[in-house]
């Protein structure tokens, strides 16, 4: 793996130089867009929209549309609204991890210590893992700052990138049922076929097979095959009635290992 940001975490007086490692990566296919007709490749123009023309990388400015006209704003600008630049992931104070609800989680990076750092990186996991605690924080990565906290996992620690409040969209536009009664019996037969269907939390059980079947379908093609589509098949019960459907669900055996 490459370390994309190095730096150290600022632990009271203690700093301890870490590196950063992406902890998650993309596992889509590669697609490249092309046109129907003669399969050549889509080329993205930066055209302008009232006169139709292509225009070039160094004719090109950023704007905000403000009170219905576009502020234009330069290096300068971005430079001033940035964050200042450091090196140090500060650890501003403990918080339970269980208080972090996870809407909140975005992207998570692996921390190894740096050379000199290994002591000290090992006394915050091990503290972190007794208390409960997580360390909240921020951090510059690239030009943009964010909040962040560290966290123990196994015998390592994660950072764990968070979402500002602000980037949480309110639910107040959703549709929700309302004043909607449950019969006593209904709730219990619903409880009970989560019982039925309870299990171990194993994420390595369950594996992504679009890539696999699309790489099959490209394979087929390639040679010359037609993919056959899969038929979906879909099991109704006889009854309307939400309590019979819950009864015939715990007749059955539950699903093991399903594929995502």
């Amino acid at each position: 793996m490459r370390a994309i940001w190095s730096g150290a975490i600022g632990f009271g007086l203690v700093n301890i130089p870490v590196k950063l490692y992406s902890a998650t990566q993309d596992s889509r296919l590669d697609l490249d867009m092309l046109d129907s007709k003669d399969g050549a490749h889509i080329k993205y123009q930066r055209v302008n929209a009232d006169t139709g023309r292509e225009v070039p990388w160094d004719q090109i400015v950023k704007g905000y549309l403000y009170n219905d006209e576009y502020v234009l704003l330069d290096e300068a600008d971005f430079e001033a609204a940035s964050p200042q630049k450091n090196k140090i992931i500060e650890i501003t104070s403990f918080v339970e991890e269980t208080e972090i609800d996870d809407i909140y989680f975005e992207a998570p990076y692996f921390i190894e210590p740096a050379k000199g750092g290994e002591k000290a990186y090992i006394l915050l996991q091990q503290t972190l893992e007794k208390t409960g605690k997580a360390g909240l924080s921020r951090f510059v990565l690239r030009t943009q700052e964010h909040l962040a906290v560290i966290r123990p996992r196994d015998n390592y620690l994660l950072l764990q990138q968070l979402r500002f409040a602000e980037e949480i969209r309110s639910t107040e536009d959703l549709h929700l049922p309302a004043q909607v009664k449950l019969a006593k019996k209904e709730l219990d037969m619903a409880m009970e076929l989560v019982k039925q269907y309870s299990e171990q939390f194993d994420v390595t059980q369950y594996k992504d097979e679009y890539n696999a079947e699309l790489m099959k379908i490209i394979k087929a093609k390639a040679g010359g095959k037609k993919p056959v589509a899969k038929k979906m098949r879909v099991v109704h019960t006889k009854s309307d009635n939400l309590f019979d459907q819950l009864k015939a669900s715990l007749g059955k055996t539950p699903t093991k290992k399903r594929a995502l």
